[in-house]
């Protein structure tokens, strides 16, 4: 992304014979909202005094009495949408208060934009750059419903290992990936190489540095894209592309892709292992002589990420889905603890490069189903809070952990088990995100009842498919 001025951008929309300008925000969730306008509607004084539109129809934010926001385009966000039809400037905008003009609390954006300013306001450093791994599932189709009297859900994919016997046009010619064995194996196994391939090259047309992308460990178009790191606004935006990217390349393929963590029972689920580090004029504070050459500041980034994790739970693994995939067996990391090289703790610290510019801690436990905006700024909240606290994280585990005896296990601290769970953690646990006015009391109470009203009750009050099959002879 150009980090464009407002006169920049209006040249770039000209230069490219844009004639709409699609303007993009995020809603309170997690989900992309956007509307469009004539580029002669867009003006160098849009930028400094937004648009108007109805706040009331984005979930969680405005009652339907003070319904009125305003979008305010960031030109540094400009590009050409790669999607539509019609050349279009694409720019991503924040959310401000039609009255007072100040920065809306429940915009997901201007809570990553307030996580970064505390953090120069602690003089701990400047920039906190994150480089998020986010998996995801390509699948040739999709079906569910849930009524009164049923409920269903069915994926599909010609890569899908269930396929083994099923008769296909020009017949069936094998090759799927087995179960857990998807990592990775070359074509015709891998069948789905150039697709992945396109939605990179889309990418690095919206100015995303894309790093690797390869087939995940799962049957069924299982697949990982990663993209390089930058600072934590920045990040969470080239997330937003990302999503919208891949999405789209899929439907031009007349496939479909989910971000959902566990849309499979009985093989690996999708995670988004998140990297981060701070710096601090043009320098890590990561590195240092101490475990895995990381620095005591470091250390203690560790500490505040652990002792915060079932509360970060709530915001980075937001869905009810979420805790599918947090179960043993599977690789993900259910368990609070940290190593060198060991993918089986919550936290690892990468050992790939000697070089102190590349010294990060990966936290593992997120998935995509994330709000970026909101989950980078609390894992930056926890982990700064653990540097003002000089949080100790106590003793790396280096073991096996899934190998660990009950014994052995019965002292770590675990990640919640369901996302009630993690709910009651963040509602007991929050006051190092109200730091700096980053998140509000407000953010978490409305993010806590949402989450209860719009997801949890709901689907605990529906009758489960494998409930009939346990229960209906009773």
């Amino acid at each position: 992304m150009a980090n464009l001025t407002p006169k920049q951008a209006l040249s770039l929309a000209q230069d490219k014979k844009a004639t709409y300008v699609d303007l993009k925000f995020m809603d309170f969730i997690g989900i992309w909202q956007h509307f469009s306008i004539p580029l002669d509607e867009l003006t160098e004084e849009v930028f400094e005094e937004g648009l108007g539109f109805d706040g009331s129809s984005i979930r969680g934010w405005q009652a339907i009495n003070a319904s009125d926001m305003l979008v305010m385009p960031d030109a540094s966000t400009a590009v050409i949408d790669p999607f539509m039809a019609e050349p279009t400037l694409s720019i991503i905008c924040n959310i401000v208060d039609p009255i007072t003009k100040e920065p809306y609390s429940r915009d997901p954006r201007n809570i990553a934009i307030k996580a970064e300013k505390y953090l120069k306001s602690t003089g701990i450093g400047d920039v906190a750059y994150f480089g998020p791994e986010p998996e995801f599932f390509i699948f040739d189709e999709v079906r569910y419903d849930s009524g009164v009297n049923h409920s269903f859900y069915k994926v599909d994919s010609g890569e899908g290992q269930w396929n083994t016997g099923r008769e296909e046009a020009g017949g069936n010619l094998g090759y799927k990936p087995r179960y857990k064995e998807g990592y990775f194996p070359v074509a015709p196994t891998d069948s789905q190489q150039d697709i992945r391939t396109e939605m990179c090259r889309v990418m690095e047309s919206v100015g995303i540095k894309v790093e690797r992308q390869h087939h995940e460990v799962a049957t069924a178009g299982q697949a990982e894209i990663d993209i390089r790191f930058d600072s934590l606004v920045r990040c969470a935006d080239q997330l937003q592309w990302f999503k919208y990217v891949i999405k789209n390349v899929a439907r031009r393929h007349g496939k479909t892709v989910t971000f959902m963590p566990k849309p499979l029972y009985g093989d690996n689920g999708s995670g988004m292992h998140t990297h981060q580090s701070i710096w601090k004029n043009g320098k890590p504070l990561f590195a240092g002589d101490g475990y895995a050459g990381l620095s005591e500041l470091a250390m203690w980034y560790i500490g505040g990420v652990l002792k915060h994790g079932p509360a970060l739970a709530a915001l980075c693994n937001p869905s009810t889905n979420s805790y599918k995939r947090l179960v043993p067996g599977f690789e993900a990391p259910i368990n609070l603890a940290y190593s060198a090289r060991n993918r089986s703790a919550s936290i690892r610290i990468p050992m790939y490069s000697p070089s102190p510019k590349a010294k990060r801690i990966e936290f593992r436990t997120p998935d995509p189903s994330c709000n970026g905006y909101i989950a980078f700024a609390a894992q930056l909240m926890a982990g700064l809070d653990g540097i003002e606290n000089k949080i100790n994280p106590g003793q790396p585990l280096d073991k096996d952990i899934y190998g660990l005896s009950p014994e052995e296990l019965k002292d770590i601290p675990k990640m919640p088990g369901s996302l009630d769970e993690a709910l009651e953690a963040l509602r007991k646990d929050h006051k190092f995100l109200l730091k700096g006015d980053v998140f509000t009391e407000d953010v978490i109470e409305t993010w806590i009842q949402y989450k209860y009203d719009k997801e949890v009750t709901p689907v605990r009050s529906r009758p489960h498919p494998m409930e009939f099959a346990l229960y209906f002879d009773m």
